[in-house]
Formats: C-alpha cells, structure tokens, sequence
C-alpha cells in the first residue's frame, strides 16, 4: 500500500513537472526563433545598407540591368553584393524551410526575391554564380526566374539614367 501511495504522490508531484518543463521548453523555442529572425533582419539592414554609397548604388541600377556590360571592376563590386544579397536570401529560406521564419515572413522574402530577380543583369550574374549555391536554393532560384515575372522592383526610378556620380576634385 505505501508503494502505491508513493506511486501517486510521485505522479502528482511529475505531472506538473512534466507540464512546466514542456512550457518552459515552447518559451525557448519562441525565444531562439525570434532571436534568429532579428539575426537575419540585422544581416539584411547591412546588406541593403551598402546602396547608400552613391558610386556603388550607380553601378547596382546598372548592373541589374545588364550585368555583361559593367567593367570589370563594377562587375566584381556588384558580384561580391549580389553573392552576399544571395546568401542572405538562402539563410532565410533555409530559416524558413527549418520552421524558424514563419510563412508570411518567408513569404515577403519571395517577394522581394521575385521582384529582384526578374531584372536581366541579375539572371546574367546568376548564370556565373548559381554553382556557388546550395542546389536546393539554386531551384528555388531557378522556379523564380522560370516564372518569367517582369521587373518591377526599380520600376519608378529610371534606371535606364542610373551613372556613376561626378566626381568633385
């Protein structure tokens, strides 16, 4: 009978246990997740900070337009970018695919992928480069551009005009 009785009270005293263990566990789930997220949202916020020098944001709006006609010191410029803006756009879907970014994140990454990779001079440039992916985010890459989505990211700021600013002396 005492057996029985110790059988009981450890059940009472290991079923809340149990419960607040699994609690605790879902809250550093949550945690990891959401620290993840703001880890990728820093890495993009640098990223996209480069456009903000004038000279590199020239050759970015030419490029995306025709990467075979930069030089080639704007070509490795824009290649070194775009490999860093690819591998971003990868640990995202690889966030995703893992069950870290939630679908409705993922699903702005798409977008914003879709709208990027539409334009010729960044499928030039993948052409060169897709081997330096992974081959399951290369097809994701490669159902984007297969899509034949038109460019539009850019739409509104008369790329076509985009040159290197004038240099003072």
């Amino acid at each position: 009978m005492l057996a029985a009785i110790g059988q009981l009270a450890g059940a009472v005293i290991g079923i809340p246990s149990l419960i607040y263990l699994a609690v605790q566990i879902r809250e550093q789930t949550k945690e990891r997740r959401q620290a993840a997220v703001n880890a990728l949202t820093v890495q993009w916020t640098d990223l996209t900070r480069s456009l903000e020098n004038a000279d590199f944001a020239a050759i970015y709006l030419r490029g995306v337009q025709s990467f075979d006609d930069l030089d080639p010191v704007s070509k490795l410029r824009f290649s070194a970018f775009l490999n860093r803006f690819f591998k971003s756009f990868e640990s995202m879907y690889f966030s995703h695919r893992d069950g870290i970014l939630a679908k409705s994140s993922w699903g702005e990454i798409e977008r914003t992928m879709s709208d990027l990779i539409a334009y010729p001079g960044i499928q030039q440039w993948w052409t060169t480069r897709k081997h330096w992916q992974t081959e399951e985010f290369a097809q994701v890459v490669d159902t984007i551009i297969a899509r034949g989505d038109k460019p539009k990211a850019y739409a509104h700021f008369n790329i076509r005009e985009a040159s290197l600013p004038e240099k003072r002396v």
